[in-house]
Parts: structure tokens; C-alpha cells; sequence
């Protein structure tokens, strides 16, 4: 019979002690990873913000543009909205 510590079960000791250093280094790989991604993820959020609130800005400025344009020219709006409705029905005939 073997001591305690004895090399009975000095494989088993072994590849236990390589596979816990094994999933440590894999824990340490997808904790960066993890943080990589939530930077990347936090960027992004940002981006469609300022993208969003880029397209609501340019928007609103269309709105006022074209709300301007038919104040000033009522009866030009009337015409050009006729006109653009009579060719969208022509075409969605064919």
C-alpha cells in the first residue's frame, strides 16, 4: 500500500491539475473576450443613437422646409400634390 502522497495517483493528480490551469486560461481568453464585446456592443448602441437622433434632426428639417415651401406657395403645393397622386394611380393601374 502507498503513503498519502505517494505516486498512486500521480497521473490522475496531473492531468487534473492541467485541466484546471487549462479552463483558467480559457476563463482568463473569455473574460477579455467578453470584455471586447460589451465595448464593442456599448459603441454601437452609441453610434445608432447619434444615428437616430442625426435622422429625427434631419427630419424635422425636411418637415419645416417643405411646411415653409407650402405656405409660400399654396396653390403650387395643390397643383404638384395632384399631379403626384394622378401619376402614383397611373402607375399602380399598370
Amino acid at each position: 500500500m502507498n503513503t498519502p502522497g505517494s505516486s498512486e495517483h500521480a497521473t490522475t493528480d496531473r492531468i487534473s491539475e492541467r485541466a484546471h490551469e487549462t479552463v483558467d486560461q480559457a476563463a482568463k481568453g473569455a473574460g477579455k473576450a467578453e470584455e471586447r464585446i460589451r465595448h464593442g456592443a456599448a459603441s454601437a448602441e452609441e453610434k445608432a443613437k447619434e444615428a437616430g437622433a442625426k435622422v429625427k434632426e434631419q427630419s424635422e428639417e425636411a418637415l419645416q422646409s417643405v411646411s415653409g415651401f407650402v405656405r409660400e406657395n399654396p396653390l403650387l403645393s395643390l397643383g404638384l400634390a395632384f399631379a403626384a397622386g394622378t401619376l402614383v394611380a397611373a402607375l399602380r393601374r399598370r
